[in-house]
């Protein structure tokens, strides 16, 4: 069953725009310091290797650029809150189109200035409203650079988990919109306001049918830190792991998402 139609929520599309360049800034800065070794080191992603997973994070990044290219849709029929649910459908050529893109560039951070100068380009010539044609559906360019944010702060942290010792950052706006996105899709999962789950200091959502609450401490509350949800909503983490270590604070009857998680394969 497809997820429950949900208002989506709106982002301040100037921060959006500084914080997805931002963090794609971070990613660059530390793929300078990676020497031969590293970039064979396998990641908890299947196969790849951590040049696969840079490369990816290119691609994620030019996709704005390669939807820029092609006509504009004449009407919009998707949001940043639809992409989530729809990435699974893509993942076979999303690997393809991965390990391609490793091997035919040898140098990443070449290839990571290319992407990230021609996104510049294109970001400046563009406004938000510009409807792309993307594989979720066409969805205005705002909408698609908060999904942008999901891409680089899971693959950040993909990055981080690879290489012992980096510390790559994650901007504060990139790591809030991608929380709050994770966060609608769970809502958006599961409609209802039986249980309130808590990503201090970035988002609070209701879901799960049951009794509503009204006022006072909810029956059913769930609180983690956005690290731990991002993991927990892409799969990176179980439930089951993140209670034993004590990463996440779960009470009350209704209070346990291991059948709604992960959100994205």
């Amino acid at each position: 069953m497809p997820p429950a139609k949900k208002r989506a929520r709106t982002y301040d599309s100037v921060k959006i725009r500084a914080a997805v360049s931002a963090q794609f800034g971070h990613l660059r800065d530390a793929v300078r310091t990676l020497g031969p070794e590293q970039l064979a080191a396998p990641t908890r992603l299947g196969e790849w290797t951590v040049r696969d997973l840079i490369a990816h994070t290119g691609m994620a990044l030019g996709a704005v650029s390669r939807f820029l290219e092609l006509p504009e849709p004449p009407r919009q029929q998707a949001t940043a809150l639809d992409w989530p649910f729809a990435t699974a459908a893509n993942a076979a050529g999303i690997d393809d189109m991965s390990r391609r893109l490793a091997r035919d560039h040898p140098d990443p951070d070449a290839y990571l200035a290319a992407v990230e100068s021609r996104f510049s380009a294109d970001l400046a010539a563009h406004p938000g409203a510009r409807l792309l044609a993307t594989n979720t559906g066409p969805m205005p360019l705002s909408d698609y650079l908060v999904t942008r944010t999901v891409e680089l702060i899971v693959h950040t942290d993909d990055l981080n988990d690879a290489v012992p010792g980096l510390e790559v950052p994650y901007e504060r706006q990139a790591l809030a919109a991608c929380t709050r996105l994770l966060a609608d899709a769970l809502a958006a999962k599961a409609p209802g306001g039986a249980t309130e789950v808590r990503i201090p200091p970035y988002a609070v959502v209701q879901c799960i049918e049951g009794p509503r609450h009204t006022r006072g401490t909810p029956p059913n509350v769930v609180e983690t830190d956005p690290l731990t949800w991002i993991r927990l909503a892409t799969g990176r983490v179980t439930w089951a792991e993140a209670v034993e270590r004590a990463r996440v604070g779960a009470s009350g009857e209704r209070a346990d998402l291991s059948g709604l998680l992960p959100l994205m394969g």
